[in-house]
């Protein structure tokens, strides 16, 4: 599966329309620093490209890879994500 980025949140890592090469999410474990596709939790029809930085168990803290606090809008303002949000993950190479 392909994702296209959008939005400048994951910068320097990915800019405003990279393609990245996913998987599609089927309950495997997550570790940290993975790059994750999910649902926004707030924003119905909003899919969201971020950097899992924080893990409690089925709840992730994500967040965008630009330094700039206010470029990325991540769990710093929606909070903890579920793992049952998360469509896909990048693929490791």
């Amino acid at each position: 599966m392909k994702v296209v980025v959008k939005g400048d949140s994951m910068w320097p890592t990915y800019n405003d329309g990279d393609i990245i090469e996913c998987t599609q999410y089927t309950g495997d474990e997550i570790e940290l620093s993975t790059v994750i596709v999910f649902n926004h939790p707030l924003k119905r029809d909003v899919v969201c490209v971020k950097r899992v930085v924080r893990i409690d168990g089925e709840r992730l803290f994500v967040q965008g890879d630009n330094p700039d606090p206010i470029a990325s809008e991540d769990s710093h303002n929606f909070g903890w994500i579920s793992t049952s949000n998360i469509l896909a993950i990048e693929r490791s190479e």
